[in-house]
């Protein structure tokens, strides 16, 4: 008999998921079953492609809207209840990150809060909006959990990222943040996880990653040899929205190829 990672009958909100890691969740999510919302920004061509892929309207639904306030991930998680009349699942995955290095003494204070918007404010919106949906809801029968939160950090959240301040300091406030969240709300159904990424092929990394230097620098860092492919990432994060991960609460899963551990 075949091990399941089913989400029938489960909803699912993504963010991010017209692109890289993102999408590749919102697919990952809709084979297993699931409905899934997911926001997108500017990609809309992408998003609409990617929501027909999965079966728009009735099972993937992509929503415009801009991440970078509380109020923002407010209006998103209304949105996607509207649409679907609950949510089980939250997987905040989206973020911005500057590809070009920037000194601490030269970084803008117009950079600093655009990032902490983005990275962090506006994942307090959802997260909070998220919770309150899922403790209005009815535990489903025979189900021990009321939903599942899953944010998405970065070792740079872990080890610190030189010329990334900014960056860095949010994805360490999402390994804090889900560690509060998980003391709070395992108790009533909610089990809080975090997954941490390294290196991965998307478009916000190609710039780097493309760079002769610093590409083979970013590889030589990873024990295993290479930057992860978004499908990895999605992987583990379909994995803790599972009943299989139902006594997993407040970890930070570290997904990059072991380069936390290494330098």
């Amino acid at each position: 008999m075949a091990v399941s990672l089913s989400l029938e009958g489960k909803v699912a909100l993504i963010t991010g998921g017209s692109r890289g890691i993102g999408a590749e969740t919102v697919r990952l999510f809709a084979e297993a079953g699931a409905r899934v919302a997911f926001n997108y920004r500017m990609a809309r061509a992408q998003a609409d492609a990617l929501a027909a892929e999965c079966g728009k309207p009735q099972r993937c639904l992509a929503i415009g809207q801009e991440l970078s306030t509380t109020k923002d991930g407010h209006a998103l998680v209304e949105a996607a209840v509207r649409a679907f009349g609950r949510l089980d699942i939250l997987v905040a995955n989206h973020g911005i990150w500057e590809s070009k290095d920037v000194p601490v003494d030269e970084m803008t204070e117009a950079q600093w809060r655009r990032t902490l918007g983005v990275n962090l404010d506006s994942v307090f919106g959802l997260v909070q909006a998220a919770a309150a949906q899922m403790l209005r809801q009815p535990v489903p029968s025979g189900e021990v959990s009321r939903g599942h939160i899953v944010l998405i950090s970065s070792t740079a959240g872990q080890r610190g990222e030189a010329y990334h301040a900014d960056y860095a300091v949010t994805k360490g406030a999402l390994i804090s943040l889900t560690k509060s969240l998980s003391s709070e709300l395992a108790p009533k159904g909610i089990r809080v996880n975090c997954v941490a990424p390294g290196w991965v092929a998307t478009e916000m990394s190609a710039e780097a990653l493309k760079d002769t230097k610093l590409g083979s620098q970013i590889r030589q860092g990873i024990p295993v040899g290479r930057v992860a492919a978004p499908r990895e990432i999605a992987g583990p994060v379909l994995f803790l929205c599972t009943p299989l991960a139902g006594f997993i609460s407040g970890e930070v899963m570290n997904v990059n190829g072991g380069s936390v551990l290494a330098g």
